[in-house]
């Protein structure tokens, strides 16, 4: 071999063989340990949530909502929508209870998903850990568990820690709740114009306009109002009114109209509009 200067021998080219029982020694003594290992407990370092369908992944889930309510901060978000449609169904409460809980708690925002803050185009993968150890083939964990009962990468044994998380977990909601409840409600209102007709041309229209806003009602606030011909001399009022669709039903309002029999012959909802 020669030697290049400063007496460094030249570099060599060499070739990888897989690892095969047959590039080993016959009679290494940790053969058969090395590959009992390689084909179950290899585990990757990762980052973010991996597939849910698995085991592994539903367990870092339920280890990640373990004292959280929301995948990222204190409210639901874009991030709670791609983990939840990431799923299938609801996780199986016995084994992931934290994950079925979170799971359970998010199907309640689904008619407001599309309206939630933050990103909807990030897939759920880039939520979670940011370093976790994920097991590379989940069909052999369970074995890996049997075999060292002591290992527990994402539990815990320790009652006061367990008691700590559904503690923060609980205060957390309570605050969302309350933010919750605080926020103003949006009250639907609806503008209509009705058409109170009299018997005849003798009907007293003042009298028939005054009994129609001595209407006193919550959520009901009367509008403007004028006399419009029908014919042959007799005239009806064309009123508007206000009402907080909540409050006030317009067919119970018109059967109270109805009550001012000397003066209402009928009344018709001739236009509605949403505020």
């Amino acid at each position: 071999m020669g030697l290049r200067k400063n007496n460094v021998p030249p570099p060599q080219s060499f070739t990888l063989s897989p690892i095969h029982p047959s590039n080993f020694p016959s009679n290494h003594p940790n053969l058969d340990n090395f590959f009992r290992c390689t084909s179950s407990t290899f585990t990757s370092v990762t980052m973010g949530f991996t597939d849910f369908l698995s085991d592994a992944g539903l367990n870092l889930l339920n280890s990640w909502v373990q004292t959280r309510s929301y995948i990222v901060g204190y409210s639901a978000t874009q991030a709670d929508v791609a983990c939840f449609k990431a799923l299938k169904a609801s996780p199986d409460a016995k084994k992931f209870p934290n994950a079925a809980r979170w799971y359970k708690h998010i199907a309640t925002f689904e008619d407001e998903f599309a309206s939630l803050s933050g990103d909807a185009s990030k897939p759920y993968t880039i939520y979670g850990p940011e370093v976790a150890e994920v097991t590379l083939n989940p069909a052999k964990a369970p074995a890996a568990e049997e075999e060292d009962d002591d290992v527990d990468l994402f539990g815990s044994d320790d009652e006061e820690e367990d008691a700590e998380a559904a503690r923060i977990r609980e205060e957390r909601l309570a605050e969302y709740r309350k933010k919750k409840e605080a926020k103003p409600k949006t009250i639907a209102k609806s503008v209509v114009t009705l058409d109170v007709k009299p018997w005849d041309d003798e009907t007293d229209m003042v009298a028939l306009e005054a009994s129609v806003r001595s209407i006193d009602q919550d959520g009901l606030v009367w509008g403007a109002s004028k006399l419009m011909a029908v014919g042959f001399g007799i005239k009806k009022l064309q009123i508007n009114l206000v009402i907080e669709d909540d409050k006030v039903s317009l067919d119970e309002l018109q059967e109270t109209i109805a009550e001012f029999e000397d003066y209402v012959q009928s009344s018709d909802v001739v236009a509605m509009q949403k505020l």
